[in-house]
């Protein structure tokens, strides 16, 4: 697919290639037993994410947006490599970062959404800081104290408590750690799985004007993942949504916002709640229906069932990204 992208951003740096990531059911015994009498026993795979093509620039943040269970984590994981793809590939600068199954470089951390679960709950903060820069030679033993203490003074912290563990911080100190970590491995790309989706509302804003200083700071590019649409609004470039496993919209975030052209996006946004002072305003709307199964998504465009635009064009043909003024959207009525 051709992508828009804002001219104020280097070349691209990410490349994901018709990505397709399938979860096949694993038999237990007993299963297979069942099935061998003839139960009906369940065997299709999970579409987490099928044919996704997008680009990111050199310090774009993309804002990557869909209601839960559409597969954006799952994407977010397979541009980490932290899941290999079943077809498609992602490139750095022209490189493909998996090799047989295994990720080939350092150049794209992660910070998750509970930095308690992803944090070694036995493991002090300096340890878990300088781990990886020991073992990829970026520092020796000796400079690792300097070195945390550096990067605790970045995140907002007390270099102090380099000793401490995980369980000793709040959730927002939690999470400023787990971003030290990401950025002590000197990443190119920075992938965020909601992270501040775990956070109260006030540690959240402390958190992401953080990140946007260190990006800035850093000349960082992002894939941002959320479901809060306010919060991708502030921070990205960009936004793509995704509606089980597909990307419908992609496009500049304040194009996106202004005017959404597929109906999925239009109801995200309706059904953001708004203090509106007019009374003909239109309140919170929630989008009709439920999200598909992955293990049965509908023919031809997924969002048929739920739209009120749906023709029978929608229901046999799936839409492909086209262009639309300066964002690219996948509906036959956009």
């Amino acid at each position: 697919m051709s992508e828009i992208v804002p001219e104020a951003h280097g070349p691209s740096i990410v490349a994901a290639q018709s990505l397709t990531r399938r979860f096949d059911p694993h038999l237990s015994i007993g299963d297979r037993i069942a099935a061998a009498f003839g139960a009906r026993v369940e065997t299709r795979p999970v579409r987490a994410v099928t044919d996704v093509s997008f680009t990111i620039r050199r310090g774009e943040t993309l804002g990557l947006v869909g209601e839960s269970g559409c597969g954006k984590s799952t994407l977010g994981r397979l541009v980490a490599g932290i899941l290999g793809p079943s077809s498609g590939e992602i490139r750095i600068d022209g490189a493909p970062i998996m090799r047989r199954g295994r990720k080939t470089t350092t150049r794209i951390q992660t910070v998750f959404q509970d930095p308690f679960a992803s944090l070694n709950p036995r493991r002090r903060i300096d340890a878990t800081i300088s781990e990886g820069p020991i073992a990829h030679g970026l520092i020796t033993r000796a400079q690792a104290p300097a070195f945390v203490a550096d990067w605790l003074a970045r995140v907002g912290l007390d270099p102090a408590v380099a000793t401490r563990f995980p369980h000793q911080f709040s959730g927002g100190q939690r999470q400023r750690v787990a971003i030290a970590r990401a950025l002590a491995m000197k990443p190119d790309i920075l992938v965020c799985d909601e992270p501040v989706a775990s956070l109260d509302v006030s540690i959240q804003a402390q958190v992401l004007n953080l990140f946007l200083d260190l990006r800035e700071a850093l000349g960082l590019t992002c894939l941002f993942i959320s479901h809060d649409l306010s919060v991708v609004r502030h921070v990205s470039d960009r936004v793509a949504i995704m509606y089980l496993g597909r990307i419908v919209e992609i496009g500049p975030a304040a194009e996106v916002y202004a005017a959404p052209r597929h109906p999925y996006t239009q109801g995200l946004l309706d059904s953001v709640p708004k203090l509106r002072l007019d009374a003909d305003a239109v309140g919170f709307r929630p989008i009709a229906g439920e999200l598909p199964s992955p293990l049965s998504p509908p023919a031809g465009c997924a969002f048929h069932p739920r739209c009120p635009r749906a023709t029978d064009l929608c229901r046999r043909e799936r839409p492909v990204l086209a262009p639309h003024g300066a964002t690219e959207v996948a509906c036959h009525h956009a």
